[in-house]
């Protein structure tokens, strides 16, 4: 694993690979990370939502708006 030393390079690894990401309004999208820009905004396929009641959806592919997350695992 290479030494991440700033946050692109975080999402950098992660790219084409699962990923959790927690929503600003407590909702979480899972799915494989696709792509990313510099405002955070991220495109997540076979995405997948769980809403604040534990809800599961699928919804396909996804764009997240940066300022909409609160962290990404």
């Amino acid at each position: 694993m290479k030494t991440i030393e700033r946050p692109l390079d975080f999402l950098n690894e992660k790219r084409n690979n699962p990923v959790i990401v927690k929503l600003n309004s407590g909702f979480e999208v899972s799915g494989v990370l696709l792509a990313f820009d510099i405002h955070i905004n991220l495109v997540i396929d076979n995405a997948s939502i769980v809403d604040n009641s534990g809800k599961v959806k699928k919804v396909g592919r996804q764009f997240i708006r940066g300022d909409s997350i609160n962290f990404v695992y």
